[in-house]
């Protein structure tokens, strides 16, 4: 009850974000708005942001996920030093990143001073950008070991978002006057989200530091270190991977940041289709902890069905529903018409979301139980299929080609990890609602896309997607594709006052 609670809360945090996300996708794109160029470079600066967390966090989160039940049962809060062994190790690790970051700017300015300059220009204000990327997000992988996975969600997608559209408005208006100004601005945001996440934990009393190690530490200190060294492997590959598509746009194709900007909306819309994901993982990763400490394997099972086919029943329905009204979109709202080129790199990329989601929560499954070192193995998989894959199909097929590239690499990855839960523990997250799902979307999809595809205006998109609902939703409750649905509906029903009556 408690992981269906926080991820139908979360969720709702993560679609107003998402809401909020898309104004300010609308602002950027809009004729008369920034250049492709200049929201491009908001895009470049996400990608390398993360990149850098990776290579900074050295393994932290994943340490949290996985001993955060180990110091609570054996030590008072006054004694736990786990999140002062993380931020310490982190702050090392962010250290590194800088002093590597300085002495590659050379190579950094051959690679992309051609066709990305604006990225060369800002080069040090990824730097703030990245830290508070970094330290943020341990601060969040703590709180949700807490159950604060309904305030991560809202500072993450709600108040990062809003933060942002301030500025756009802001610059719109001419109070910021200058693209150097918001750049600037827009760098220091996430410091300033995890500045919020920090000065919570500590008012509440959940946030300690302890400068003497613990006996815990001392007692799984070479398994500490053996699972956040192989962890923080697996992720930094993984990483470099999921972004390496646009580090490879801006730097091999002429007029890259444009284009980045054109794959960065493509990226934006497709992350739609993911926002349940992110509810769904903040929400478990505690209940999974604790089912691998525990060993109950009929909680881990349950918990893989369930997230795959509600992730699945999020995913294909919003992917049809953005599929079918794409261009008309495009078109009805004023964008800039060279982001019409966003909808074929769009199909691939959401595509990719709806087969990442189906397959359910393998990745997290897998990196809280004793078996995390697959991760990295499996992450050498992908790392060694995607780079060259993107650099290849990006100069043979432009913006399209590393989509496409994306698409492949993340079947091959889910798949490696789909067939090692299944041979090692007899889990798999497919039922036959699996595919009665995907023909449910299908259906809807054909159906909307015959009768109402040659209609173009607002109108028509409010009218295709309401004719997709009116299929999708009651096939859901009709061929009764998951156990959670009916609950929610009970649920809103009784606040709404809906439900029977008492006698």
């Amino acid at each position: 009850m408690s992981i269906r609670r926080q991820s139908i809360i979360s969720s709702g945090i993560v679609y107003a974000g998402f809401a909020i996300g898309l104004l300010n996708t609308y602002l950027f794109t809009r004729e008369g708005g920034f250049t492709p160029s200049e929201y491009g470079l908001t895009g470049a600066f996400l990608a390398i942001a993360n990149i850098m967390f990776s290579f900074a966090s050295l393994g932290m989160p994943a340490f949290i996920y996985k001993f955060y039940p180990y110091y609570t049962d054996n030590l008072e809060p006054n004694e736990n030093d786990m999140m002062t062994l993380a931020l310490f190790t982190s702050l090392v690790g962010f250290a590194l990143v800088m002093l590597s970051g300085f002495f590659f700017k050379n190579l950094v300015i051959r690679k992309f001073g051609g066709n990305s300059a604006d990225l060369v220009k800002y080069y040090y204000w990824v730097f703030p950008f990245g830290f508070g990327l970094t330290l943020y997000s341990l601060l969040e992988a703590y709180a949700w070991q807490l159950k604060k996975s309904v305030l991560t969600n809202y500072l993450r997608e709600i108040q990062w978002r809003f933060y942002t559209t301030v500025l756009i408005i802001l610059t719109i208006l001419g109070t910021i006057k200058r693209f150097d100004l918001f750049i600037k601005l827009y760098a220091l945001g996430y410091l300033l989200l995890a500045g919020a996440l920090l000065t919570y934990l500590v008012a509440s009393g959940k946030f300690h530091l302890r400068f003497k190690l613990s006996r815990v530490t001392k007692k799984f200190s070479k398994k500490i270190s053996s699972l956040a060294a192989l962890v923080w492997s697996g992720s930094l590959i993984f990483n470099i991977a999921n972004f390496f598509d646009i580090i490879v746009i801006a730097a091999v194709l002429p007029n890259g940041l444009a284009l980045v900007g054109i794959f960065t909306l493509a990226q934006s819309v497709a992350a739609i289709i993911q926002a349940p994901q992110r509810a769904i993982i903040s929400a478990t990763m505690a209940p999974l902890s604790r089912a691998w400490k525990d060993k109950d394997f009929g909680k881990l099972k349950q918990i893989y069905i369930r997230s795959a086919i509600n992730q699945l029943l999020f995913a294909a329905g919003m992917f049809a529903l953005i599929l079918m009204n794409f261009n008309d979109a495009v078109i009805s709202f004023h964008l800039q018409r060279k982001f019409l080129e966003v909808g074929y790199v769009f199909f691939f990329l959401g595509l990719m979301r709806v087969i990442d989601m189906g397959t359910g929560l393998n990745a997290q499954i897998i990196a809280t139980s004793v078996h995390w070192r697959f991760e990295f193995f499996s992450g050498l998989v992908l790392l060694a299929f995607s780079l060259p894959l993107n650099y290849i199909l990006a100069k043979k097929m432009g913006v399209v080609g590393p989509a496409i590239a994306t698409l492949a690499a993340m079947v091959i990855y889910n798949a490696i990890r789909y067939a090692f839960l299944f041979r090692k523990f007899g889990m798999q997250p497919f039922t036959a609602k699996t595919i009665f799902t995907i023909l449910l979307a299908v259906a809807g999809f054909l159906i909307c896309h015959l009768l109402l595809s040659q209609f173009n205006g607002f109108g028509w998109i409010v009218l295709r997607s309401l004719l997709f609902l009116a299929i999708y939703i009651p096939g859901i409750l009709w061929l009764r594709l998951t156990p959670d649905l009916v609950p929610v509906l009970t649920t809103i029903k009784k606040r709404l006052g809906l439900g029977k009556p008492k006698v």
